[in-house]
């Protein structure tokens, strides 16, 4: 990647800016043949590792354990500085020979979907191993652990030192945490050369478009009562399901890469009883940077008329239904061009590996530094898998080395390594 200027006062960048560098495909350099045949040599122990990992429970919230293990390998490796930060990330430096400048970050995220006391044993059926979590983010987590060790064993030159990052509540309710905290406004990572997170399987697929995500809850409450003896009370229920239906025919800004979802809604104590209160949960996305700001204004002002009319048509003297709005999750959304040198330099060496590259938009800590303007995106690390998110989750495999392989290349361009 091309060099920089340090500027501790920059807060986003375009990257588009980096598009007439030129970065040279690694998967032609010769002093990069030995790391990638060791790749393909301790393919038994990263699958290992991915074990390893699996059976350490790591809801979000609640990473301590499977961090630890992370801790222990980077410091067996002998990356420098490693250690855990404020939220609860894991970090380890490799500087290479004398790298110097921003670095790269490469980050996994330690967290699972899966609440505390799930049965995490791994159930080998066939080549598929079967486990919560196994692929997402185990293998990530593996790959990143691969492609650390390889680079702690090397003497390979780089530009740009790789700061490996494992990091805490990437999934649902954890919203990026960890990664916002690394590219917090006042932290040093806001002037990262490139940022590579590696998620789950597979060989096709680079993420350059990050599908940014705002989450509502939406509460009102009323003064309840009989539903007979205090008709007339307005109605919490009513009045979000007004709001609801209004949400369904909300136009949204850029409507092909936008979507609105009523996820979740209840609210009552029994069936002869005006409900006291009402909630409901809304899941707002967009590739589109913009807009989700004028999506949450248009349910903001959808949720107050729905309130006017309920309160509007209550009975004389009845106390009215008050609302409130909670922003339970935000992801930033952002996008790395496709011409952009990171983005080129993975499609080339997914190529020159053996598959086409599939350039698409998903949710990944990836989102935070692209918003940024840092070159960002996110890819899978090899194998097969399927049933993510599920008990029944399943990994194979298949080609798993050729996925780290891919991962070790990636980073090795992005740190611009001397060939």
């Amino acid at each position: 990647m091309p060099a920089r200027r340090h500027n501790p006062r920059s807060r986003t960048r375009d990257p588009s800016s980096h598009r007439t560098a030129t970065l040279r495909d690694p998967t032609t350099l010769s002093p990069l043949r030995p790391l990638r045949q060791r790749v393909h040599q301790t393919d038994d122990a990263t699958l290992a590792e991915q074990l390893a990992l699996v059976r350490i429970p790591a809801p979000s919230f609640a990473e301590e354990a499977r961090g630890e293990h992370v801790l222990a390998r980077f410091r067996e490796m002998g990356l420098a500085d490693a250690r855990r930060d404020e939220v609860g990330n894991v970090l380890g430096t490799w500087r290479g020979k004398d790298a110097a400048g921003a670095p790269v970050v490469v980050a996994a995220h330690l967290d699972t979907v899966f609440p505390a006391g799930t049965d995490v044993e791994p159930r080998r059926r066939g080549k598929r191993i079967h486990a919560p979590g196994i692929t997402d983010n185990c293998r990530g987590l593996a790959g990143m652990l691969a492609v650390a060790r390889v680079l702690a064993e090397s003497a390979i030159e780089a530009k740009h030192p790789v700061l490996f990052a494992a990091t805490v509540g990437e999934e649902g309710i954890g919203d990026l945490r960890g990664v916002k905290h690394l590219f917090r406004e006042e932290g040093e990572l806001r002037d990262a050369a490139a940022f590579v997170a590696l998620d789950g399987s597979g060989m096709r697929r680079i993420v350059h478009r990050a599908i940014g995500s705002r989450r509502l809850r939406i509460e009102a409450e009323g003064p309840g009562g009989h539903s007979w003896s205090d008709r007339g009370a307005p109605n919490p229920v009513l009045a979000l399901a007004a709001a609801a239906a209004g949400i369904g025919g909300m136009a949204l800004p850029h409507p092909a890469r936008s979507s609105l979802t009523v996820a979740r809604i209840g609210g009552g104590s029994s069936i002869n009883s005006i409900p006291a209160e009402a909630w409901m949960e809304l899941d707002m996305r967009s590739e589109a940077t913009g807009a989700l700001g004028p999506m949450e204004e248009g349910v903001r002002a959808l949720l107050e008329r729905a309130a006017e009319a309920e309160n509007g048509a209550r009975r004389q003297g009845t106390p009215p239904l008050r609302t409130r709005v909670q922003v339970i999750g935000d992801r930033p959304s952002g996008e790395t061009p496709a011409d952009h040198p990171l983005v080129r330099a993975a499609a080339a060496v997914t190529g020159s590996l053996g598959s086409r590259a599939e350039l698409v938009g998903s949710s990944t800590d990836a989102n935070v530094p692209m918003a940024l303007g840092i070159p960002s995106i996110a890819i899978g690390v090899g194998g097969d898998s399927g049933g993510i998110h599920t008990l029944d989750e399943w990994y194979a495999n298949d080609g798993g080395a050729l996925g780290v392989e891919r991962a070790l290349l990636v980073v090795l361009a992005a740190a611009a390594v001397a060939g």
